[in-house]
């Protein structure tokens, strides 16, 4: 612990349940995964006289662990750590693509998982695959612990349905029955590298043996205040075959899911505009 009444106030536990209990014994706490985001509030001052409970030395909440149903990425694990892990690269491997945009270098080996989500921003890179992946996130405070879908998270922009105190411990992955047809990520920004998402996407396409839709997950992010998976596309898709006309009915039903914004990145049109050409082009990747 350091600092007087104007400097941040840093408590360092050492488990999970010091980590709580440090939570809930100072209302207002801010916990501290990565700090790539929280270190920018402290450089200009906005922490001053916060307390911060840095979560750094809990090494449990670092596992990325294969289980018989899932794979589970604890909250401290980095996106550097994501994308070198075997199981996520074979299994899970849109989450690892988005991970190697996140940022730099330097930020995929501070930044976690964690963090990420609780930071809850309408551009997260993780969203998207998180989001089709249909993650669970686990949450732990003083008055035990729950498991929230991943889009029961989050409450708006920066907002979280987190509890006061309540700190994510990991993220689960379920694994699908069977791989995927098709999958995509695509992640749209003023430049190819170290930028802020204008719109990205992640899809999941399982055919049939007669080539209908047999399951299709897709989810955008950077196009409303939370990610959002496209339920109404999907279920316009599901048990059809894919075609031009059908794919541009899932298309005209994107302002329906997706509620995207003018402002200094880009507008609501070029982003509706660049949602529908990706869809249209992961529906009918065959037919090119």
């Amino acid at each position: 612990m350091r600092g007087n009444s104007s400097s941040m106030r840093v408590l360092s536990p050492s488990d999970a349940d010091a980590a709580v209990a440090a939570m809930r014994d100072n209302p207002g706490a801010l916990a501290l995964a990565g700090g790539t985001d929280l270190m920018v509030s402290w450089n200009v001052g906005a922490l001053n006289g916060r307390t911060v409970v840095d979560l750094s030395r809990i090494a449990a909440w670092r596992r990325i662990e294969m289980g018989p149903a899932s794979v589970r990425i604890g909250a401290l694990a980095t996106h550097a750590e994501i994308q070198r892990h075997p199981a996520l690269r074979r299994h899970f491997p849109l989450l690892v693509e988005a991970c190697a945009t996140v940022g730099a270098a330097q930020i995929q080996n501070r930044g976690t998982l964690g963090g990420n989500v609780a930071n809850a921003s309408p551009a997260g890179d993780s969203f998207p695959p998180l989001a089709v992946y249909e993650a669970k996130v686990l949450c732990v405070s003083g008055s035990g612990r729950r498991v929230l879908p991943l889009d029961e998270v989050f409450a708006g922009v920066k907002k979280t349905h987190l509890a006061a105190g309540e700190l994510i411990e990991a993220i689960d992955l379920p694994l699908p029955a069977r791989p995927p047809d098709r999958r995509f990520f695509r992640k749209v920004g003023s430049r190819l590298a170290q930028t802020i998402s204008k719109a990205m996407g992640a899809g999941l396409l399982w055919l049939g043996p007669d080539g209908r839709v047999e399951d299709i997950r897709v989810a955008f992010g950077s196009v409303a205040p939370t990610v959002r998976r496209l339920r109404r596309a999907e279920a316009l898709l599901r048990g059809q075959p894919l075609t031009p006309e059908l794919a541009a009915e899932a298309v005209a039903l994107l302002p329906e899911d997706v509620s995207p914004i003018d402002d200094i990145r880009s507008t609501r049109a070029y982003r509706l505009r660049v949602c529908g050409n990706v869809l249209r082009d992961f529906l009918l990747e065959d037919a090119r």
